[in-house]
């Protein structure tokens, strides 16, 4: 019996990541296709990624994605990081459950709705749509994402270190760039990422509140697809699944290089004492 579950988790995993990454790994592929058409392989080429560097608009749209992009995701990470510790820090204080509702809302909020919102409230004050607005919206709800995962790490953060930095003279900003801040940075890390990868992948939110000399590359690529796809478009989305996967890889090794540094310091730590 239990070998035949086995099979059964087994199968179902291999089904499940095929569903999942079996289109991608084809739209890589047919990226390199000689031919036109993107259901017709007529031989490895290279001449769709050429054709892009002297697309101008599509490297225009590029710029402007990976300006909002870091832009926000920074900002975001900050907002989130002192929202997270707010309300891991400060467990009673008037307005804390209104504060939480407010910070959290994005995560179950339908986009068309935090689209649509976000511009009524642009028009309302008169700020005219462009970089500043879409900068302003995937903030809006980035900062969310963030906010729970630094707050995850903060929940098992160990107290009793910045106590002890405390009990030895340390001031309580010292404490925390010194102490709490190196211990919680992989989180931070996390949510950076996860903004940014979250920001360079909207659509929705962008459409509402995007203007002239804004339009973000996956704009570009959903307006592009609607007159047919072409090889160039799958060599577009290859590019971007490139940043994506390299941002995570590169994070990821931080965050190991980091846990390793941590370890042989407790284990120095040890030996001292011992």
């Amino acid at each position: 019996m239990n070998t035949v579950w086995s099979r059964f988790n087994i199968s179902s995993v291999v089904l499940g990541f095929a569903f999942l990454y079996l289109p991608i790994v084809l739209l890589v592929i047919y990226s390199f296709n000689e031919s036109k058409l993107v259901t017709v392989w007529a031989g490895f080429s290279t001449k769709w990624y050429v054709s892009l560097l002297s697309n101008q608009s599509v490297l225009d749209a590029a710029w402007v994605t990976v300006r909002v992009g870091i832009l926000s995701a920074t900002v975001a990470t900050v907002l989130g990081t002192l929202a997270a510790l707010t309300l891991v820090r400060f467990t009673r204080f008037r307005g804390r459950l209104l504060f939480s509702g407010m910070v959290f809302a994005p995560l179950v909020m339908p986009e068309v709705i935090t689209g649509l919102s976000l511009l009524l409230l642009f028009v309302a004050i008169g700020l005219d749509r462009g970089f500043i607005t879409v900068t302003l919206a995937h903030i809006t709800f980035t900062m969310c994402f963030v906010a729970v995962v630094v707050q995850s790490r903060l929940m098992t953060f160990d107290r009793s270190l910045e106590e002890a930095a405390m009990d030895l003279g340390a001031p309580p900003v010292k404490t925390f760039f010194q102490i709490t801040l190196p211990v919680i940075l992989p989180a931070i890390i996390s949510g950076w990422m996860l903004a940014f990868t979250l920001s360079l992948d909207d659509l929705v939110i962008s459409n509402f509140t995007s203007g002239p000399g804004a339009t973000t590359l996956p704009m570009k690529i959903y307006s592009q697809v609607r007159l047919g796809v072409t090889p160039e478009i799958n060599a577009i989305c290859s590019l971007m699944i490139g940043v994506v996967a390299l941002g995570v890889i590169g994070a990821s090794l931080v965050n190991k290089r980091r846990e390793v540094q941590r370890l042989r310091d407790e284990q120095a730590a040890r030996q001292g004492n011992g």
